[in-house]
């Protein structure tokens, strides 16, 4: 059994020692390409969405979903994904925007892909982000208040179409507006 354990920690020390040398001298940079127009293979890929996928899991489970009905909650989350996120993520009957597409890995079609993961899961995405892709974590900006608006959005874009989303858009244009000017009345414009 001792040589056994032995075996197994010269082998894992080896491993250790190549990989080193490996990502000390340089020579990773000509087995590994870091540009986004050179997609990782199939098994990166799958290591890395596989990892992803499995800690937000982890780290949303046992966040309370408080109640995402509320049409003001929903409006509120649709005007910061309409600022914020749109560029990336589209939107029924959105395509991404050329900085969207341009990112790797793909940030998700969200009208598409948010029908597929639960409320915390989404919450616990916007505040934390995903680290070595484009998606940010807002928690430095937004309170959970502000983040649960845009989960309450998510949840009613799951089932939204093209004419719904476009009528929330003017709906949200006309409400900046009548503010906008309610603020030049305010100050005397």
């Amino acid at each position: 059994m001792k040589r056994i354990i032995a075996t197994i920690a010269a082998t894992l020390i080896a491993e250790l020692l190549v990989f080193i040398i490996v990502v000390g001298t340089g020579l990773s940079g000509a087995l590994y390409n870091v540009s986004t127009l050179s997609p990782d293979p199939g098994f990166l890929r799958w290591i890395f969405s596989s990892t992803s996928d499995n800690s937000v899991k982890y780290h949303a489970n046992g966040i309370k979903v408080p109640s995402l009905t509320d049409s003001s909650l929903i409006a509120m989350g649709f005007d910061h994904y309409n600022e914020m996120c749109v560029t990336c993520h589209a939107g029924p009957g959105l395509e991404k925007s050329e900085a969207g597409m341009g990112i790797y890995p793909q940030a998700p079609n969200l009208a598409r892909s948010a029908k597929e993961m639960p409320p915390q899961n989404l919450f616990w995405v916007i505040k934390n982000g995903i680290k070595s892709t484009a998606m940010p974590g807002f928690a430095k900006t937004h309170t959970d208040d502000k983040i649960w608006a845009m989960v309450a959005f998510l949840e009613k874009m799951k089932n939204m179409t093209p004419a719904q989303y476009k009528a929330m858009e003017k709906a949200n244009e006309s409400m900046k507006s009548m503010k906008m000017n309610m603020k030049m009345d305010e100050h005397g414009h």
